[in-house]
């Protein structure tokens, strides 16, 4: 699968201290993928945060057109429970 980012997202990923490897991993091994709105799909893995030294939740929100996965925004956060479909373990 091919991966585009949007400036968006390259703005937000620099901003949030987001790399661009661990997004690209997360888009191939996704930890779970949703739908979200406007049929944009969202995948989304979690991973321990050295920094934080906690348990984060890494969402990608962006759109599949044929064997492409245009990235729209990137963002992290600790509300694991809230965006995870199903149970969390």
């Amino acid at each position: 699968m091919r991966i585009v980012l949007s400036d968006h997202a390259i703005f937000e990923m620099k901003r949030r201290q987001i790399d661009q490897k661990e997004v690209e991993r997360l888009i191939r091994h996704p930890g779970q993928v949703t739908d979200g709105k406007n049929n944009r799909t969202v995948i989304q893995g979690t991973y321990h945060d050295r920094k934080y030294n906690k348990q984060m939740l890494l969402r990608i929100i962006g759109e599949e057109l044929d064997d492409t996965f245009h990235v729209i925004t990137v963002y992290r956060t600790s509300k694991i429970e809230k965006y995870w479909r199903g149970t969390y373990r």
